[in-house]
């Protein structure tokens, strides 16, 4: 069984106890909280980037994959409900989007805060997820070929045997979670919604990205980067610049 120690599922790279926001970073199929890494260096010190590591990989790579959305949405939110001692601020990209989009909800069914800012990435609003295609059954050649097809896939990961398989269960673990996905309506968050994606996504257009305000009866605000479906890997700085004064906003902090 999984670890429910808030150590094991949040990573604070560099620890600011002092800051005065958490923002809790949601990974994308197959990634880790080492890719929020360099977000800590970035962010100022008014904000502490706390990092999220599912089960099934990196340091936790002994603990059985998790492929359901509500009993990962649940364990989370006992996890924050222990780690979480100040307001706080989600950023997910791609499944990560997802994700925080439903911890956000989880949190409101349990009367707990919610998110000052929800900062959603390179990802369709839920009620446009409907009839989309499925990759999780596929056959691994198909299913790398699709991976392939998103962009930001390392090419020594598509071309290394040992990698491919040592990825390819987490990776169809996480799209089993996204495409066994149900959305359920509910009313909109009571919390601003921070939408974001690359300019050449392949997974969502800009027309899609702006549905996500119909999931918010706060403010609403959409921005594209240069770059496909991994944009963050190459605008990690551009984003945390349009992203931090949101978060510093919503607390009345001067930047």
């Amino acid at each position: 069984m999984f670890s429910t120690k808030p150590s094991d599922w949040i990573v604070r790279f560099h620890p600011n106890p002092k800051a005065s926001v958490q923002l809790y970073c949601f990974p994308f199929a197959g990634g880790s909280a080492n890719n929020y890494q360099i977000w800590s260096k970035l962010v100022p010190a008014e904000i502490e980037v706390c990092a999220i590591e599912l089960p099934g990989r990196g340091r936790r790579m002994q603990e059985p994959l998790l492929k359901s959305l509500p009993l990962l949405v649940d364990a989370i939110t006992s996890v924050l409900q222990t780690d979480c001692d100040r307001p706080f601020a989600f950023f997910g990209h791609s499944m990560g989007a997802l994700i925080s989009f439903e911890l956000a909800r989880c949190l409101r069914h349990h009367n707990q805060p919610l998110p000052t800012v929800l900062a959603i990435s390179g990802r369709r609003p839920p009620q446009l997820l409907l009839n989309t295609p499925t990759i999780h059954q596929l056959p691994e050649p198909q299913f790398w070929s699709e991976i392939q097809a998103l962009g930001g896939t390392p090419k020594v990961l598509i071309d290394n045997e040992e990698l491919r398989q040592l990825f390819f269960p987490i990776i169809q673990a996480d799209f089993t979670l996204i495409e066994t996905y149900i959305y359920t309506w509910e009313k909109p968050l009571e919390c601003p919604i921070a939408a974001y994606t690359g300019e050449g996504d392949p997974e969502v257009n800009v027309t899609q990205l702006e549905q996500w305000q119909l999931q918010t009866d706060k403010e609403f605000s959409v921005k594209t980067f240069p770059g496909d479906h991994f944009y963050i890997n190459s605008c990690a700085e551009e984003v945390i610049q349009d992203l931090t004064p949101r978060i510093l906003d919503s607390l009345n902090i001067d930047k």
